[in-house]
C-alpha cells in the first residue's frame, strides 16, 4: 500500500522549485496558483532568500502550491492517482495539500484558504512574542512532563524522539535552561507558537471562510493530523483543517494509522526530505522517497508500480455511498437490517480502539443497501462499514 505525504512548514529551502520549472506546464500552473493566492509563488521558489520565505504569509502558499502542481507532475490524469493510491497524509500545512490531492477540495479553493490561513497566523503571531523549540531525545514521559510544567504545548509530536514546543519566548527559554536529561531543545526559526491557543484568531478567521466552502468526500484515505483516524467525510475535513491552526499536530499518530494499514511504500512529495526521515525511523521496513526534484521522478513512478494498488480509491458512484472505519479496532454495528432508514449525520457504529471509541456517522443518510462488517469484526482505518443508498433519505 502506498502513502502520499506532504511536509508542512519548514521545509522549504532557497530555490528548491529551479529545476522543477523546467517541466512542460509546470510554471504555467504554478503562475495560475500564484494569481490565486496572490503571492509570487514562482519568484519566491527561486530567488527569494531564506528570511523571505520564512514569512508565514509567503511560506505556506509556496508549500501547499507546489505540493499540488508537483502532484500533477507525478500523476497528470488524477483519476489515475486515486486507483493507486491507498492514503495521504500531511504535516500541518501539507494537510491541506492533502485533501487538496484527495479531492476534498480544489486546488484554487486550497490555495486561498492557505492564503488565508498564513496572513491569519502572521498575524496572531504579532500579538504576543511566541516560538516553538525542538525537544529531541530524553525520555519521553519526562520530556512531555518538562514541556507542561513551563505551561507550553507539545505542538507536533513527531514521532522518532522528536517534539516541537510552543509558547511564548519567556516559556521557551525557561525549558532551555531546565531541559530535560539527555535532551537537546533547539529553538525554530518560525514566527510563532503554532498549532496553540495562540492562534484562536486565525481560527476564527478561517471558520468564517469555511462556512462558504463546498467540499466533496475524499477519493482516496485522509489520515487526520488531529489523532491519525481516516477521515472521509468532505465537510469533516475541512473542519478539522480549521481547528488544527491551534490544535497540535499529532504526526506520530498519523505513522501509527500507516502502520495499521499495512502501507509498504511512501512517496513525499516537494519540498521534500522531512517526513521521509521520520517515516524511516517509525516504519523501518517501510520504502520511502523524497521527491525532491524532477530526477526523482522515474525512480517514484518505479515506487508506485510496485507499491501501489488496483482499486485503491473510496468509491463515490452516485448509486452508493460508503461509510468508512476511521480507525484499527473492533467495531459495533447499530441494530439496522438492509434496507433501513439512517437519518444524514445519524451514528451507523461504533468503533473501539486501544485509545478511545470513535462514533461512525452517516454524513449524507441513506436506505442500508448491505452491512460489510458484522458486529465484533476488527477493522482497518478506512475500511467500508456499511453501503448507503442515497436518495432515500428520510425527511
Amino acid at each position: 500500500m502506498l502513502v502520499i505525504a506532504c511536509p508542512g512548514q519548514g521545509s522549504q529551502t532557497p530555490g528548491f522549485l529551479r529545476p522543477w520549472l523546467e517541466l512542460p506546464g509546470f510554471e504555467d500552473r504554478l503562475r495560475w496558483l500564484s494569481a490565486v493566492a496572490d503571492v509570487d509563488l514562482v519568484q519566491h521558489g527561486t530567488e527569494s532568500d531564506a528570511e523571505t520565505i520564512r514569512d508565514t504569509a509567503i511560506a505556506q502558499p509556496l508549500i501547499v502550491g507546489t505540493g499540488l502542481v508537483s502532484l500533477l507532475a507525478l500523476f497528470p490524469h488524477p483519476a489515475e492517482a486515486f486507483r493507486q493510491i491507498g492514503g495521504g497524509a500531511g504535516h500541518s500545512v501539507g494537510e491541506i495539500t492533502a485533501a487538496a490531492g484527495a479531492g476534498v477540495l480544489s486546488a484554487e479553493q486550497a490555495m486561498v484558504f492557505v492564503r488565508e490561513r498564513g496572513k491569519g497566523m502572521a498575524a496572531a503571531s504579532a500579538v504576543t512574542p511566541t516560538g516553538m523549540s525542538a525537544v529531541v531525545g530524553g525520555d519521553a514521559d519526562e520530556v512531555t512532563a518538562a514541556i507542561a510544567g513551563h505551561g507550553l504545548v507539545a505542538a507536533n509530536v513527531n514521532g522518532a524522539g522528536q517534539v516541537v514546543a510552543a509558547g511564548t519566548l519567556e516559556q521557551l527559554a525557561a525549558l532551555r535552561d531546565d531541559a530535560p536529561a539527555k535532551a537537546r531543545v533547539i529553538p525554530l526559526q518560525v514566527a510563532g507558537a503554532f498549532h496553540t491557543a495562540h492562534m484562536e484568531p486565525a481560527v476564527q478567521g478561517l471558520a468564517r471562510y469555511a462556512r462558504a466552502m463546498t467540499t466533496h468526500d475524499a477519493r482516496s484515505r485522509l489520515i487526520s493530523n488531529r489523532d491519525g483516524t481516516v477521515v472521509h467525510d468532505g465537510r469533516v475535513v475541512l473542519r478539522r483543517l480549521v481547528d488544527q491552526v491551534s490544535s497540535p499536530v499529532r504526526w506520530d499518530l498519523c505513522m501509527e494509522t500507516m502502520r495499521d494499514l499495512g502501507v509498504t511504500g511512501v512517496i513525499e512529495i516537494p519540498p521534500a526530505g522531512t517526513l521521509t526521515n521520520l517515516v524511516k525511523r517509525a516504519l523501518p521496513g517501510v520504502e520511502t522517497l523524497a521527491l525532491k526534484t524532477p530526477d526523482d521522478l522515474e525512480a517514484a513512478r518505479d515506487l508506485i508500480a510496485r507499491h501501489g494498488q488496483t482499486g485503491g480509491a473510496l468509491s463515490q458512484s452516485p448509486t452508493w455511498r460508503l461509510v468508512v472505519a476511521p480507525a484499527k479496532g473492533t467495531v459495533h454495528v447499530t441494530d439496522r437490517e438492509a434496507g433501513a432508514q439512517v437519518g444524514s449525520g445519524e451514528t451507523v457504529a461504533t468503533v473501539a480502539t486501544l485509545r478511545d471509541s470513535y462514533d461512525v456517522v452517516a454524513p449524507h443518510g441513506g436506505r442500508v443497501v448491505e452491512w460489510l462488517v458484522e458486529d465484533g469484526d476488527p477493522v482497518a482505518p478506512g475500511q467500508p462499514i456499511v453501503r448507503l443508498h442515497p436518495e432515500e433519505v428520510p425527511a
